[in-house]
């Protein structure tokens, strides 16, 4: 297999990795806010991102609805984003990037450049595995390289599993962190990519098997099965059992964030959040 110094990190840091694994915790989630509930975040694709809305009144709505922050795509405008949501008091707990196992560049240099940034709000890299390879070797590599320099600035790297991606659910994400053996890499349930893959019946084996390395967690009403109409709906919809899901996670003992997804759902963004948010608190009053 070719050397990956070229891949988006700079080879003479990783002299350093060693110094600074030392101050990571091993995966560890984010402190939990008081009592049962978990800190509730929205992603972007919720919060006003196809509306074009900036920074600071996603921030703002966020804010008055009572979410815990945001879940951004990318890192375009991470000062920005940072400088708003701080002058809030909420958090950017993640950024939504890609990585190929199929190209030579494997990711975007910007990403590593934005690493010491990512660690002063302590936002980990929502990290999704693409692309076509006959064995998991490039990804292993891929993401090791990655953590390291990760690593150097206390950055964690949570897989998230994504249909018909090369990492498509938290089991294949759960088999490569198995071979990459860093302790700042860790995983998401991502609930509408598991009912993709047919699992609506596993949920909870998957999340006892998944717990250890569990770091976050993404959530929507939705159906059983289906497309993503079906699978991605406001929190208040389907007939997926979301009180079990949370249920589950709780008897796992997961306290860590849980994420909004709302992907393509139509309408006023305002009234889906306040409508999910609703729900939310309506759903772990019972945990």
């Amino acid at each position: 297999m070719e050397p990956l110094t070229q891949l988006c990190v700079m080879p003479s840091l990783l002299r350093l990795i060693p110094t600074a694994m030392m101050i990571l915790a091993s995966g560890a989630s984010a402190s939990p806010d008081a009592g049962r509930s978990n800190p509730f975040f929205a992603f972007d694709n919720g919060a006003g991102r196809v509306q074009k809305w900036e920074p600071e009144k996603q921030a703002a709505v966020l804010k008055e609805l009572g979410y815990a922050g945001i879940g951004y795509t990318g890192v375009n405008d991470l000062t920005a984003r940072q400088a708003s949501f701080k002058a809030v008091g909420l958090r950017i707990f993640n950024v939504y990037v890609p990585v190929y196992v199929d190209r030579p560049a494997a990711c975007d240099p910007q990403l590593v450049e934005s690493l010491p940034q990512l660690a002063a709000s302590d936002t980990a890299v929502w990290l999704t595995v693409q692309g076509k390879a006959p064995n998991d070797e490039r990804a292993v590599a891929i993401i090791r390289e990655l953590a390291d320099a990760a690593a150097l600035h206390g950055v964690r790297i949570v897989l998230y599993p994504h249909k018909g991606f090369f990492v498509a659910t938290a089991e294949d994400a759960l088999r490569i962190i198995g071979q990459a053996k860093r302790p700042n890499v860790s995983l998401t349930i991502n609930l509408c990519h598991e009912l993709a893959a047919g699992n609506a019946d596993r949920m909870g084996s998957i999340i006892q098997l998944c717990a250890p390395h569990l770091a976050l967690v993404s959530i929507n009403g939705a159906d059983r099965s289906g497309g993503w109409d079906e699978l991605i709906r406001p929190l208040d919809e389907g007939s997926f059992d979301i009180a079990a899901f949370l249920g589950q996670l709780d008897r796992a003992d997961y306290r860590g964030p849980i994420g909004l997804q709302c992907y393509n759902i139509r309408g006023d963004p305002e009234t889906m959040l306040r409508r999910s948010i609703t729900a939310w608190r309506r759903l772990t009053s019972k945990q």
